[in-house]
């Protein structure tokens, strides 16, 4: 017997490919949900995990390159939830309309406030744009509702505070009579 045959043979190499092959299953069956990555494995007869996998080494690979960094973050923030907004408008449920929505919100709440910090957040955090990219993620999935959780928890609060104290600020208007006075 060869070493290779071996080690084929070994239990925990055996565990590790059924692991392996159970984790596939399981994506293979999430990735079902979307006739696009189902159309796109019966033209390219690539398996759609297989594709998927490999889109997220491709992203992983580009961040691994600074200068690419930016650019793969904004498209993560961007393809997706443009295409599933397009979706959300064309369909008859209210229920995806909100899910996009408050992402979009989010989405441009924090893009703006990086505009003003990205320099030292690039200083102190030199992998800020993998973490960006996982957070955008986390907001798109709907299994964890990101964007509505963090809408509800950090933006409708900031929101709520800059508007009670526009009114507070804001003078009452009222119209004063005309004076009868002349001159």
């Amino acid at each position: 017997m060869s070493a290779a045959q071996r080690v084929q043979q070994h239990p925990i190499f055996v565990q590790a490919q059924n692991k392996a092959a159970h984790y596939n299953a399981q994506l293979d069956k999430e990735l079902s949900k979307y006739p696009v990555l189902i159309n796109f494995e019966q033209r390219t007869q690539i398996p759609k995990t297989y594709a998927v996998l490999g889109g997220l080494l491709f992203v992983v690979f580009l961040h691994s390159f600074n200068a690419f960094a930016a650019p793969i973050s904004n498209l993560v923030g961007w393809a997706l939830p443009a295409y599933l907004s397009f979706k959300a408008i064309e369909s008859p449920s209210p229920h995806d309309d909100v899910q996009w929505l408050t992402y979009w919100v989010v989405f441009g709440f924090f893009n703006f406030l990086e505009s003003f910090a990205i320099r030292a957040l690039l200083y102190y955090l030199p992998w800020y744009f993998a973490f960006k990219s996982l957070f955008i993620v986390w907001l798109q999935l709907p299994a964890f509702r990101g964007a509505q959780v963090t809408y509800f928890a950090v933006i409708k609060p900031i929101l709520a505070n800059v508007s009670s104290q526009s009114r507070v600020a804001a003078p009452a208007t009222t119209n004063p009579e005309p004076s009868s006075h002349t001159e």
